[in-house]
This record gives C-alpha cells, sequence and structure tokens, in this order.
C-alpha cells in the first residue's frame, strides 16, 4: 500500500491488470482489491466465470474498476474482430487470479480452455499471481495436491497457497485465499521482480522492527521503527521461493504482509538475541533490519516511579545491549552470509564505511533517517549498499519492497548454489 502524499513513480500506475475471478467464497474479497488497485492508478479489467457471478456482483466491479465487467457470454460475439480471450492475453501486463477455486485450477493444469477466464489463462503470456481458495478437505484431496504440485512448474506463475484460518464453511484449517493486502503486494512483487522463484531452497533468516527496553512497568527506551523495511525484505523472499523466519518487535505493518512467514514475535534485545542464536544455524543468508536499542536496565523496576524518582533512575543503572549483528558473524557457519541495517543522520557513508568495518557482515545497507522519504515509518528508502571488494553501490529513493528486492539480489549473488528441493510429491488416487 502507499502513503498519501508520496509522488514518487508507483510500480502499479499505468500497469494493466487482468483480474480472474472464479466461483469461491472468498470472492467477495475481490471489490477490495479491485478499488485498492484502481487507486493506484492500475488499468484493471475483471473476468468472472459464471460461479463467481453469484458470489460478487459485476456491476460493483465494473463501477470500481471503471471498465466493463466480462462474462462468460461476452466470450463469443460476431460484432467482435478478434477474440476476446486472445485480446485479454494481449492486453494484460499482470494477471492475478483470485480466488483460483479447484475447478478453474483443474481446466488451467489440464489445458482446458472450454470458459472464457480458463482460455484466457492458457493465452496468458504476462505473469500470473494466482491465490488458491476452498474447503480444507478439497485443498487436502489427491487430485488437488496433484494439480497444485504441477502449477509449480508453470513459468510465470507466482503460486499463492491459501491461508490457515476460520473458513466460510465453519472449519478451521487451510483454505483461506491470503489477503487483499498481501494479493497488492505481491502484484507489486511481480512488477518489480516476476515470477523468478530463485530463493527456492533457502532460508532466510530476517530481524525486524524496534526493542523495548523496561524502566518500569510503564516506561520503555524504544525508537520509531514500523518494521516496514525488515517485513517487505521477508516477503520478498518468502514471494522468491525462499523459506524465511521473521524475527519481529512490535511492528505497525499491514497484518496481511505477515502471511507465510514464520513468526517469531520478540519484544526485548534480550529475547531477541536467544531467537536468533537459536535459528542461525538453520539459516543461508541473515538480514538484520531489526532496530535494536542500544541500551537496557540491568534490572528494570517491578513498580512505577514517581516523576521525583525518574530523573535518578536515569542516570543509573544503564548498561549496554551486546552486538547483536557482530555475535552472528561471529559464529557464523561457512557459506552463510549476512547483511546488516545502519540507520544514520548526517553524511551517511563515511559512518557506513566505518561500521562495515568494524561489524564484518557481507553486505551492510546504510539509509538516513534525517531525509524526507527515508528511514523509519517512510514508504520509501534510500543510501548506499556496501559489499565486497569495497563495493559502494547508491540506492537512490525508491518503494521500499524495491530497495528489498534489491538487497535480495546482492545477497543472493554471495551464496553459493541452492540445492534446491523438489516440491513436495502429489498425492495419488488408489
Amino acid at each position: 500500500m502507499r502513503n498519501e502524499g508520496d509522488s514518487r513513480p508507483d510500480p502499479l500506475a499505468g500497469c494493466r491488470i487482468l483480474v480472474g475471478i472464479s466461483g469461491s467464497i472468498a470472492a467477495v474479497k475481490l471489490p477490495g482489491l479491485v478499488s485498492a488497485l484502481a487507486k493506484r492508478g492500475a488499468e484493471t479489467r475483471c473476468v468472472l466465470t459464471p460461479s463467481a457471478t453469484r458470489l460478487v456482483s459485476p456491476v460493483a466491479l465494473a463501477s470500481l474498476s471503471r471498465r466493463s465487467c466480462l462474462l462468460e457470454a461476452d466470450q463469443w460475439s460476431h460484432q467482435a474482430a478478434r477474440p476476446l480471450h486472445i485480446e485479454l492475453a494481449e492486453w494484460a501486463d499482470l494477471v492475478v487470479v483470485a480466488p483460483l477455486s479447484a475447478s478453474s485450477l483443474a481446466r488451467w493444469v489440464h489445458g482446458l480452455g472450454d470458459t472464457l477466464l480458463a482460455s484466457t489463462l492458457l493465452a496468458a503470456e504476462a505473469p500470473v499471481l494466482a491465490a488458491a481458495a476452498m474447503n480444507t478437505a478439497m485443498w487436502s484431496s489427491p487430485g488437488v495436491r496433484r494439480n497444485w504440485h504441477d502449477l509449480q512448474s508453470f513459468a510465470g506463475v507466482l503460486p499463492l497457497g491459501p491461508e490457515p484460518g476460520l473458513l466460510a464453511c465453519d472449519r478451521q484449517g487451510d483454505g483461506r485465499m491470503a489477503e487483499p493486502a498481501l494479493l497488492e503486494l505481491a502484484l507489486e512483487s511481480l512488477r518489480l521482480h516476476g515470477a523468478s522463484r530463485d530463493w527456492r531452497g533457502r532460508r532466510l533468516l530476517v530481524s525486524a522492527g524496534p526493542t523495548r527496553e523496561f524502566l518500569d512497568p510503564a516506561r520503555c527506551l524504544t525508537n520509531p521503527s514500523t518494521g516496514r523495511m525488515g517485513v517487505l525484505l521477508a516477503q520478498a523472499a518468502r514471494l522468491r521461493g525462499a523459506q524465511v523466519d521473521l524475527v519481529h518487535g512490535p511492528l505497525s505493518v499491514e497484518a496481511a504482509w505477515l502471511e507465510g512467514l514464520q513468526l517469531h514475535p520478540v519484544v526485548t534485545a534480550a529475547e531477541l538475541q536467544q531467537r536468533l542464536l537459536a535459528l542461525q544455524p538453520e539459516a543461508d543468508a541473515i538480514a538484520m533490519a531489526a532496530a535494536v536499542a542500544d541500551h537496557r536496565r540491568a534490572a528494570p523496576l517491578p513498580t512505577k516511579l514517581g516523576k521525583e524518582e525518574l530523573a535518578l533512575s536515569l542516570q543509573a543503572g544503564w548498561q549496554e545491549v551486546p552486538d547483536l549483528l557482530q555475535q552472528l558473524v561471529s559464529q557464523r557457519r561457512s557459506g552463510q552470509r549476512i547483511l546488516g541495517f545502519a540507520a544514520h543522520s548526517g553524511d551517511v557513508l563515511p559512518q557506513a564505511r566505518a561500521k562495515f568495518r568494524r561489524k564484518g557482515c557481507d553486505l551492510l545497507f546504510a539509509n538516513p533517517i534525517d531525509q524526507p522519504g527515508a528511514g523509519f515509518a517512510a514508504a520509501t528508502n534510500q543510501g548506499w549498499l556496501l559489499g565486497p571488494g569495497a563495493e559502494e553501490r547508491p540506492l537512490a529513493s525508491m518503494g521500499k519492497l524495491a530497495v528489498a528486492h534489491q538487497l535480495l539480489d546482492a545477497l543472493g549473488a554471495l551464496l553459493p548454489p541452492a540445492s534446491e528441493p523438489a516440491p513436495p510429491a502429489p498425492a495419488r488416487l488408489l
């Protein structure tokens, strides 16, 4: 999602997005996505299967997209100079199928073009985001699992499996479609990076957000970090195929952006340290985007201080927080790569050079926190990426998701080839 008043180019502005909606109750969420895309300046056209028209209003979608909504009856017309499914496939820069039902999945995988949406998908050469949704038992059935397995091998397709949660049938389990805010983010990622799964077979450990060091039950030392940069880095890696562990302090981001990640919530630097050290051995790469407090109380007070006592307590009883980045660097295993972050004010580059030498990490991204549109809570970021061989690459101001992809490109280039696991074998019918 974009911040209002941000004048920088939006990757989705002017992008032609075809939204395919099939017959799942999750279709009721799609007007929200179409509206969000329109607000970002995307050109959107909607295609509904016959079942979808019973769940979501074509009139509402047409109004929100500012384009006529296309139905099954529109596929063949004596007034059309070209087949509609070919025109739509060639028009689209991106395609999203959400929800992708069991029936639409089967048609797509088996090459059946018996509906407008099915034939359009077969003809599409643009990147496709496929967001599955169905009942838990249906999702677990051998035929669906086999079809979903086969879809993983389709070039240009970014598959988003369903999430666990409460379904419309009152069942609790896998089957819930990814939330519209995550679909929006995934479409932006497709626009920036395409559907490449170049991090498949790798595990990334990311820290994000602030820590809080308590003085007493009512007061703490913290910072304005929202966790946005670290969360977007984690989600971008997940969309590129990585298994991601996100160790995070208190966050202020879209809840949907956390879907699909292995979450490890913490509050203090000591808790962050404990989780990072426990997860480090399994990680191929680590990105330390958390804004960790520099000092903490040796022993937080059990009761709230009065105003008179507060001034005295601020003068004594504090200790430095251990340097977590240096600790991770000192005990990393062979082949493990580490990306550090540094937030500075003033002249960033000299400070970043000194920190890079001191920390010993493989890459360091240094960004200003005193510039408009950069640093804490901003939708955009900028700075310098320092790397091996005295590399110093400036990163111009861009959205934080775009920054995340550039950082993943640089970090992935330092990793040995991934021993990519084969996708899970499909279940077989007896």
